[in-house]
């Protein structure tokens, strides 16, 4: 039975439900729920409710608000100006930086009133990509990729060594705000069982530059250098 035909017979049952005795509505029940395939609480609700025709519409669920760019630039400079608070503080902090908004922009009632009645949820979701940017910033672009691991062998067990020579190394960007062209990078190398560490600086990250920074480095250790990992990478180990 479709949901037209379902329709069509709970009109033609309701009137003759509410009109007959217990018994009767009892054997109505039954036959409605086998026709219509309704569970038997569901079609109690149903049949007990408002009249076909005539139950209450939905309430259309109010729009959230819109915020304009100004709006969302200038609860952006709050964030930056205040320290970067969580949102909920950033949502109590709001009514006391009003002074410092108006000398700095020329927001209208309006717009103030929109900054103002932002929720702590909103913010969240409105500063993400400022927060996503900032982490960029703080913990550099270096990712875990495959430089060298092609040509030196893998190891694979745990790094707990007792003597000096295993190492682990960490390529670290210097590139300020913009990750565009080639830039200054540190390499990083700490022996593990001593805490010996070296540091080289890199114009760029390219394969021939960092394998001429470990030469050197390696060349100088009171040790031989036997093998080192990425620390930004602990699943994958080299050993030489």
């Amino acid at each position: 039975m479709g949901h037209k035909a379902k329709w069509e017979y709970f009109r033609a049952v309701y009137e003759r439900y509410h009109k007959a005795g217990r018994k009767a509505k009892q054997m109505m029940l039954n036959e409605f729920c086998l026709n219509t395939g309704y569970h038997r609480k569901y079609a109690i609700r149903l049949l007990n409710g408002a009249p076909p025709g005539k139950q209450r519409e939905r309430g259309r669920r109010e729009r959230r608000p819109r915020y304009g760019r100004q709006v969302l630039a200038v609860l952006a400079a709050i964030w930056e100006a205040a320290g970067y608070p969580w949102s909920v503080r950033l949502k109590a902090l709001l009514p006391n930086w009003m002074p410092w908004i108006r000398k700095r922009y020329r927001l209208s009632r309006e717009l103030e009133k929109q900054l103002l009645d932002i929720s702590a949820r909103q913010i969240d979701r409105r500063l993400q990509a400022k927060k996503s940017e900032r982490k960029r910033r703080i913990y550099g672009r270096t990712k875990p990729g495959s430089l060298l691991k092609h040509h030196i062998p893998i190891k694979t067990d745990s790094w707990d060594v007792t003597s000096p020579g295993f190492s682990e190394i960490d390529l670290v960007a210097h590139a300020g705000d913009s990750g565009e062209g080639e830039f200054a990078h540190s390499l990083n190398l700490t022996d593990i069982h001593t805490g010996w560490t070296e540091s080289r600086a890199l114009l760029g990250k390219s394969q021939v530059a960092v394998q001429e920074a470990l030469d050197e480095i390696a060349g100088g250790l009171p040790f031989r250098l036997l093998g080192w990992t990425r620390t930004t990478d602990r699943s994958l180990s080299t050993g030489i």
